[in-house]
């Protein structure tokens, strides 16, 4: 499901190391303090001091630990950590990446001492940041996962596999389902009949009412305004303008209001006055 909505980038990117890293990027994520190389200094061996280093520069560089042990780890980095700790022979990591025992043990201690959690103990927090945003902004899914990434790196919550993050899609639906049922709600039986009224096609017309609202003006300047402006009209008659969207989050009215006029005006010059009117219907 992920690699329907994210792009090839988003998908490359996540959890891993992508390109070369800079001097800003080494100094930003392995650099290594007083705190942390007391840290690293409980280890015995040049191997498990340089493996622990590059571990807890990934996860700060990624939110994640590498599944693969320490192999995609950028040479730059390990050159980095290896001076840092004081190891002679960086070449010395190659052991190190066969326990995986050890490994896992350096995992569990860089998330004690550094308050990492994995991320069940985040998923249902994290489902409540994609459920209001989604609700409030209206953002796409790539948006949204992007910024579900953000909200778990800041959180210092080890980033899942990619396709969990698939709910962010899925929530985003949930939301918009949220949005019509609520518009729905409001809307009296009188207000339903109008609205199915405009879906019929009148006789001697090859497209209903709402299919010929969803039509550009084709003609000259100023009648195409006079047509819009009588699209308008019959528009407001439905009586929308009554409905109680209050419960409707300010940035989605905007975006309906945005959506709407350029269906019915299609006017690259008319679509300020055509937010004005339709904000006015909509509120």
């Amino acid at each position: 499901m992920a690699g329907e909505f994210l792009s090839e980038a988003q998908a490359a990117s996540y959890g891993r190391f992508v390109g070369p890293l800079g001097a800003a990027a080494l100094e930003r994520v392995f650099f290594l303090d007083d705190a942390d190389r007391e840290v690293v200094a409980r280890h015995r061996g040049d191997r498990n001091r340089l493996g622990f280093g590059l571990q807890l520069g990934t996860v700060r560089a990624l939110g994640t630990f590498l599944v693969d042990a320490l192999g995609d780890v950028p040479v730059e980095a390990v050159d980095y950590v290896e001076g840092q700790v004081g190891v002679a022979d960086p070449s010395c990591v190659k052991a190190y990446a066969e326990r995986e025992k050890t490994r896992l043990e350096h995992q569990w201690e860089i998330a004690r001492e550094y308050g990492f959690i994995d991320f069940p103990s985040g998923q249902a927090d994290l489902g409540r940041w994609i459920d209001d945003r989604a609700w409030t902004t209206g953002e796409g899914p790539r948006a949204l996962f992007d910024g579900a990434v953000s909200w778990l790196r800041r959180e210092r919550v080890l980033l899942p596999g990619i396709i969990v993050l698939a709910m962010a899609a899925q929530v985003r639906e949930a939301a918009a389902e949220r949005l019509y049922d609520t518009v729905v709600a409001v809307v009296t039986a009188e207000q339903e009949r109008a609205l199915v009224a405009t879906l019929e096609v009148p006789e001697g017309s090859r497209a209903s009412v709402l299919d010929a609202w969803g039509r550009g003006p084709r003609s000259a300047p100023g009648k195409s305004m006079i047509a819009a402006l009588s699209r308008v009209e019959q528009i407001a008659g439905l009586g929308m303008r009554q409905l109680d969207l209050r419960m409707v989050p300010a940035r989605r009215l905007v975006q309906l209001d945005r959506y709407v006029p350029g269906q019915i005006l299609n006017q690259k010059q008319s679509e300020t006055l055509a937010t004005e009117l339709f904000g006015a219907l909509l509120r």
